[in-house]
């Protein structure tokens, strides 16, 4: 019997094609060319023997062969990861400076943190959970060595990795009343999520005040949950007793934002690397996951 190895490089870009949405994407990211990707991809379907992309429109999707092979790519990868990081992370110390968002502060960082300390027991790690802007601009001015956000996707260090549809969230008892402006409970200025609101808003006519400014998520949740106001946001993480929708009383649908992830271009250490690689990992598992609920229960999330 003659056996046939697959090639642990092309498994990872396929597993990277996949997730950041197409070859040029993953070309970017692996220091390639979108046509060797392709070539990559060929050769792969022909060592599997049997189709493994099918025409999805525009783009290339994956068939049910597709599937299993990218299951067994990530696995595949996870354990060649594993054991390079396990010899090479008891000895590497340092620090670590990473900042995420604070939509995605529960959702993802306590995943990946805990995987990367448990393989790089040495490195120092500082977190920083903060608004969008501020945390690309720290990442621009190395305070920061990695960065996730929601949107800024045209910043020098952005790397897109999926989206996230925005929703108006409001607390159970909430109405709106036709007689008086619609009562909004915003973040400050700079807050993306504020002016995509207000646009929106002002498009469709619609009269509004601010009824609430907060400089955290939590007292925007607390003036959410007080029936101070409406809110617009991703649906990520905010507490269970609000409601949301994207046309949530009739208003305006709103539009998605990229999620990013920001590094300096060429500044990256291992350890840097590494856990820009868990965060990745664990954004696109969220993602997916709320797309999958959206097919059931119309959730607010898309993968890329």
């Amino acid at each position: 019997m003659t056996w046939t190895n697959l090639d642990l490089d092309t498994m990872r870009a396929l597993v990277v094609a996949h997730d950041l949405g197409g070859y040029g994407q993953a070309a970017t990211r692996l220091g390639r060319t979108p046509s060797a990707i392709s070539l990559q991809m060929k050769r792969l379907q022909a060592d599997i023997g049997a189709p493994l992309f099918r025409k999805h429109g525009r783009r290339l999707g994956l068939t049910e062969t597709g599937e299993i092979v990218l299951r067994y790519a990530r696995q595949m990868l996870a354990l060649n990861d594993e054991v390079l990081d396990t010899i090479r992370g008891a000895s590497l110390a340092g620090q670590l400076r990473v900042g995420v968002t604070q939509d995605f502060a529960e959702s993802v960082l306590p995943d990946a943190l805990s995987q990367f300390t448990t393989l790089y027991p040495l490195v120092q790690i500082e977190v920083r959970i903060e608004g969008n802007a501020a945390l690309v601009d720290a990442v621009e001015n190395g305070e920061l060595d990695l960065a996730l956000a929601i949107g800024h996707e045209h910043r020098p260090t952005a790397t897109t990795i999926g989206d996230v549809q925005l929703a108006w969230i409001a607390g159970p008892e909430f109405t709106i009343r036709d007689d008086r402006p619609l009562p909004l409970v915003l973040l400050g200025p700079q807050c993306a999520f504020r002016k995509e609101a207000i646009k929106q808003l002002d498009a469709a006519g619609i009269t509004w005040r601010i009824a609430a400014l907060s400089p955290s998520l939590a007292g925007l949740w607390a003036s959410a949950l007080a029936g101070l106001g409406i809110t617009v946001r991703s649906a990520l993480g905010f507490p269970p007793a609000l409601v949301s929708d994207t046309a949530l009383f009739g208003l305006p649908s709103l539009g998605t934002f990229p999620v990013t992830l920001h590094t300096l271009p060429g500044a990256m250490s291992p350890a840097t690397e590494r856990l820009r690689e868990l965060v990745n990992a664990s954004v696109v598992d969220v993602l997916h996951r709320r797309a999958n609920r959206r097919q059931s229960s119309d959730a607010v999330l898309v993968p890329a």
